[in-house]
C-alpha cells in the first residue's frame, strides 16, 4: 500500500484556489479526470483512493470560487463526484484513526464551503462513517445544536447548520431511528428535504405503510413530487409489492429526460409488466401526447402500436424518418408508414427548422422502404396525394419535384 504523504495526485496542482476562469466546461473536464485518476487507484490501492477522494473533496469548492455555475453543468458535475468519491471513502478498509482523520478534514471542508459546492457531503455522512459506532458518536456532536436551533427558530426566520442533514444521516447509520422522528418533530419546516429522513427512519423499523404515509403528508408546493414517489416505490419494491408499487408510482418516479428513457426505467424495473401494458398505461397519463411516445413503442417491437400513436397527435418528423431508414429491410411495412407519418406532419408544418434535405429524406426513406415492401407505386400514390393537400407550399413543391411532378 501506497503511502498517503508519498503519492503525487495529477489533479492537485490543478485546482488551486480559483484555478479556474468563469467557463464552467473546462472545470467539468478536469473534474471528471479527477475522479477517474482517483477511481483508476481505488482498484489497486482503495485506502490510497479514499485518501485522494478526501484530497480532492477539500480542493474543489475553493478552485471553483470563480467558474459561472449559473447552468448548472458544474453542480451536477461536482454532486457526480460526491456520489462516486463518498463511495470509495466509505468503503476504503482503513484504520479507526485513518477515518476519524477523514472525517475531521472533510467536515473543516464543508464548513469552508461558503459557495456551496460540496452541500451534498452532510448527506452521505453516515456512509463515511463506515461503523455505527462512529456515526453514533457524530450524531452525539450534532443533535443538541440541532435542537436548540430549532427550538429557537421563529417563524420567518431561518437559521442554517450545516450539521442538521449530517445529524439525520448519522442518527440513521447509528440505528437511533426513534431520535430521528422526535428530532423531526422539532423542525419548524416540513420541507421534504428533512422529511425523507423520517420516511427513511419508519422503514428501517418495518413501518413501512406509516413511512410512506409519512413521505405523502404535507408536500410543500417546492417538494420534489418525483423524488417521493421513488421513495415510496423503493419501499413498496423492497416489501414485495410490485404491483402496487407500478399502479401507485411507477409513472411518477421514473420520468426521464425524453418520453423513451422513461418507458426504458419502468420496463427495467418492473420485468413482470409486458411492454404493451407499460405503453399503454404511459399513453394514457399524457394525453394529447401521444405522438411523442411513438420511440417507445418502436423500442419495444409495437410496431402497429408505434404508427397508431405517430398518427394520432404530432410526432417529430425526423424521428419518423429515421425509424422508417433503420427498419426498411428487417420490417418493411412498418418503414412504410412511420415515412408516410413523417411526410404527413411535414405538410402540416410540423418539425423544428425543416430543410429540403429533411423532406428529401424522409421520402426516400420512405420509397426505399416501400420497394423493399413492394408496394412502391401505391406508396408514390400516397405520397402525391400529400403533396396536393399540404398546408405548407414549400413542402409540397419540394416533394412534387422529388416525384418529378412539374
Amino acid at each position: 500500500m501506497t503511502s498517503p504523504t508519498a503519492h503525487k495526485w495529477g489533479f492537485a496542482s490543478r485546482f488551486r484556489r480559483n484555478a479556474f476562469g468563469w467557463r464552467s466546461q473546462p472545470a467539468v473536464a478536469r473534474i471528471k479526470e479527477a475522479v477517474a485518476e482517483i477511481k483508476k487507484t481505488a482498484r489497486k490501492d482503495p485506502v490510497l483512493a479514499a485518501d485522494g477522494a478526501v484530497l480532492f473533496l477539500e480542493k474543489v469548492s475553493p478552485a471553483l470560487a470563480r467558474v459561472d455555475s449559473s447552468s448548472g453543468a458544474i453542480g451536477t458535475a461536482v454532486n457526480n463526484a460526491i456520489d462516486v468519491l463518498a463511495s470509495i471513502i466509505s468503503s476504503a478498509p482503513a484504520d479507526d484513526s485513518t477515518r476519524d482523520k477523514w472525517l475531521d478534514r472533510l467536515w473543516q471542508a464543508v464548513e469552508e464551503d461558503d459557495i456551496p459546492y460540496i452541500e451534498l457531503l452532510p448527506e452521505n455522512w453516515g456512509k463515511l462513517c463506515a461503523t455505527p459506532e462512529r456515526a453514533s458518536r457524530w450524531a452525539d456532536s450534532f443533535i443538541e445544536r440541532v435542537k436548540m436551533i430549532w427550538r429557537n427558530t421563529s417563524s420567518g426566520h431561518y437559521v442554517h447548520f450545516n450539521g442538521t442533514i449530517a445529524c439525520l444521516s448519522v442518527l440513521i447509520r447509528a440505528g437511533r431511528n426513534e431520535e430521528v422522528l422526535a428530532l423531526l418533530e422539532l423542525s419548524p419546516y416540513k420541507y421534504w428535504h428533512y422529511r425523507k429522513w423520517g420516511v427513511r427512519a419508519l422503514s428501517a423499523i418495518g413501518r413501512n405503510a406509516e413511512a410512506i404515509r409519512y413521505a405523502e403528508s404535507n408536500p410543500g408546493i417546492n417538494d420534489p413530487l418525483g423524488a417521493i414517489a421513488e421513495t415510496c416505490e423503493e419501499i413498496l419494491l423492497a416489501s414485495g409489492m410490485s404491483d402496487e408499487a407500478y399502479t401507485r408510482y411507477a409513472i411518477a418516479a421514473n420520468r426521464g429526460t425524453s418520453h423513451l428513457s422513461t418507458f426504458r426505467a419502468i420496463a427495467k424495473k418492473y420485468p413482470r409488466k409486458t411492454s404493451s401494458e407499460i405503453l399503454s398505461d404511459l399513453v394514457e397519463s399524457t394525453p394529447g401526447e401521444e405522438g411523442k411516445w411513438f420511440a417507445s413503442a418502436k423500442s419495444a417491437g409495437l410496431y402497429d402500436e408505434a404508427i397508431t400513436l405517430a398518427n394520432k397527435t404530432p410526432c417529430d418528423p425526423r424521428t419518423l424518418t429515421r425509424a422508417s431508414k433503420e427498419a426498411a429491410s428487417e420490417h418493411p411495412a412498418f418503414a412504410v408508414e412511420a415515412g408516410m407519418a413523417a411526410l404527413r406532419w411535414l405538410c402540416e408544418g410540423y418539425g423544428y427548422e425543416i430543410t429540403a434535405v429533411d423532406i428529401w429524406a424522409a421520402y426516400r426513406h420512405t420509397m426505399e422502404a416501400a420497394a423493399n415492401a413492394g408496394s412502391a407505386q401505391e406508396t408514390r400514390d400516397r405520397i402525391r396525394k400529400l403533396a396536393q393537400t399540404s398546408h405548407v407550399r414549400f413542402v409540397a413543391e419540394a416533394l412534387n419535384r422529388d416525384l418529378g411532378v412539374k
